[in-house]
Order: structure tokens, then sequence, then C-alpha cells
């Protein structure tokens, strides 16, 4: 899939394209080969970059140490690279929408 991408060391990198103050949070399909996520959160003093990490966490069962915004931390397209998770797990994810993944490795 071109929003994620597994690294030699097995970690994922996950594209994500980011909609800030949002009606809802969830995750809206993909977007220019990104996965959407729309938070409710304002893009202020990097609440919105907390609040991707958070809904990541939360939904594929990891802690947040787990992941690291490599690059966007200013702007809405968003890379992350997620340690500890399989590709498998952010694939259901993505296919249950707001549905909680089963856990990483």
């Amino acid at each position: 899939m071109p929003y994620l991408q597994t690294l030699p060391d097995g970690a994922l990198l996950l594209r994500l394209q980011v909609q800030p103050r949002a009606s809802r949070t969830e995750l809206a399909g993909l977007h220019d080969n990104a996965l959407k996520l729309r938070l409710t959160t304002p893009p202020i003093e990097g609440r919105a970059n907390k609040a991707v990490i958070d809904f990541l966490a939360k939904r594929l069962r990891l802690p947040k140490k787990a992941f690291t915004i490599k690059s966007g931390l200013h702007s809405r397209e968003k890379l992350v690279l997620i340690r500890g998770c399989t590709e498998e797990a952010v694939h259901q994810l993505v296919a249950g929408g707001e549905h909680e993944a089963p856990p990483g490795k």
C-alpha cells in the first residue's frame, strides 16, 4: 500500500494526511497515497501531533513511545515511524476504521 512501507529493520513508515479541527476524530480513507486522519484537536502548540500519536497508540494497542513523527511536525502531511507493529495490524485498522486493531507483534 502506498501509505505504508516496511523498513529493513521491521519498523513501519505510515504516511498520514491530517485534518485538524474536524467535527470528530476518525480515519477517513485514503487521500493522495496517504491515510487521512481527521482530528478534533486544533494544530496549536503540538496538540494535533500529540493527538495523532494518542489515536494510533490506542487503536494499535501500542505504547506511545512506539511512535515517532519523522516528518511533518508543522504540516498536514506526516510520516510516522511505528515500531513493534505488523503491517497486518495497520491494514486491519484501516479496514475497520474506528475499530481497534489486534495487537502488533
